[in-house]
């Protein structure tokens, strides 16, 4: 009963400790320099919604993802960046071969993780995978992972 007692002790402490602050995702950014080129990617190619940034009337495209997560774009002139496939944007879809042929349609290379073109991967939890880059060379991840 002692161990009991304790035990339950401990895992209320370690309760109180923990926090919860419910978070959802919001959005990623990218900076890119030809906001127009990049952003016209994103509608034509990805095939998002673009809405209106809430303030900015020029340096900005916002796209809805799904419900209310978000891609802003963020238009600089001058910015170093290196683009690592390990940082990148990824979307989910169970329809992955349709997304292929999209891309084939539109002449757009596609990537396996380890870099590969054209090909898909095929992960260990049975998820498949694809790597393409927007027009500054931003990767993104497509893959069927469920939600």
């Amino acid at each position: 009963m002692k161990k009991l007692v304790s035990l339950l002790a401990f895992a209320f402490c370690l309760n109180l400790s923990a926090q919860s602050f419910d978070f959802q995702y919001d959005h990623y950014s990218f900076i890119v320099k030809d906001l127009e080129k990049v952003g016209d990617f994103y509608a034509d190619v990805l095939q998002l919604e673009e809405i209106p940034h809430p303030s900015a009337s020029s340096g900005f495209r916002w796209f809805i993802v799904n419900g209310n997560s978000q891609l802003h774009l963020i238009g600089k002139d001058s910015v170093a960046m290196e683009h690592s496939k390990s940082v990148h944007l990824c979307l989910a879809t169970q329809n992955l071969e349709g997304f292929i042929e999209h891309l084939k349609t539109n002449n757009i290379t596609f990537w396996d993780w380890p870099g590969k073109e054209n090909t898909i991967t095929d992960r260990a939890d049975g998820v498949k995978q694809i790597y393409i880059k927007d027009p500054e060379n931003n990767w993104i991840e497509i893959n069927t992972a469920e939600h």
